[in-house]
């Protein structure tokens, strides 16, 4: 409330600064014609002012902002790939019934275009990623995202994430299910609704990350070829993928 007061009293004082102005030029040239013409004028610029300075240079700079923390982003996207996202995936993908499939679709080449990215990700959205529980060494998986928790818990420190509310919601989704394994000490001979729980925690997870590794790989294409043949020899969708450039 003392911030507004005082941004009323500011105002009201320019605006007398300015009449006192223009009654000193009155005393000196009298010619309140010529002053009339001039303010008028001048106000009638000010709408222009206004659209030229707060929606027109504004929104360039913002745009301008926004792709900056966005590069900054696919930065912090990157590294949580390289560090924990691609083994973590690859984890999922060895679970799933139909990875034969979801390696077919892919497969990702150096001629893919927006197209075949957007088949790509219209399939993703069709996906079940059924998570197969009986084949999944919990504890290995509990053991792997403790290691990594330190590294996560950087990241979601990041304010650069609040400009992207899925890669924040696919954290969580990896926070939430390292949770659940760490408070069960014991993680065989499971209660049958206990299964289900976690396996409603692991697909969402696995479903989370294979859309932010496909959104942040279509990135690369354009943005960072060298970044792009890196990540398609990463593939973790792709058992026949190898790092070495053949």
């Amino acid at each position: 409330m003392k911030n507004i007061k005082w941004q009323i009293v500011f105002g009201l004082s320019l605006i007398l600064l300015a009449a006192c102005i223009y009654y000193v030029h009155f005393l000196i040239f009298h010619d309140a014609h010529h002053i009339f013409i001039y303010l008028l004028g001048e106000t009638a610029f000010v709408p222009l002012e206004v659209l030229i300075v707060t929606l027109i240079i504004h929104n360039l700079l913002n745009i301008r902002e926004k792709k900056h923390k966005m590069a900054k982003l696919n930065m912090v996207i990157g590294a949580f790939f390289s560090e924990v996202g691609t083994k973590l995936a690859e984890k999922f993908f060895d679970l799933d019934n139909e990875n034969a499939i979801m390696q077919q679709q892919l497969a990702i080449e150096q001629d893919w275009t927006s197209e075949k990215f957007a088949a790509a990700i219209k399939y993703l959205h069709e996906h079940e990623y059924d998570v197969q529980m009986g084949r999944a060494d919990l504890e290995q998986l509990r053991s792997y995202l403790l290691e990594k928790r330190p590294f996560l818990l950087r990241l979601i420190e990041n304010p650069n994430l609040l400009e992207h509310d899925r890669f924040t919601d696919m954290l969580w989704a990896v926070f939430h299910l390292t949770e659940e394994l760490v408070h069960r000490q014991n993680l065989k001979d499971l209660p049958q609704n206990d299964v289900k729980h976690l396996n409603g925690d692991m697909k969402r997870v696995y479903r989370a990350v294979v859309f932010e590794w496909i959104e942040y790989v279509k990135h690369l294409r354009t943005a960072y070829p060298y970044l792009f043949s890196l990540a398609m020899r990463t593939n973790p969708f792709n058992p026949n993928s190898s790092i070495y450039v053949r």
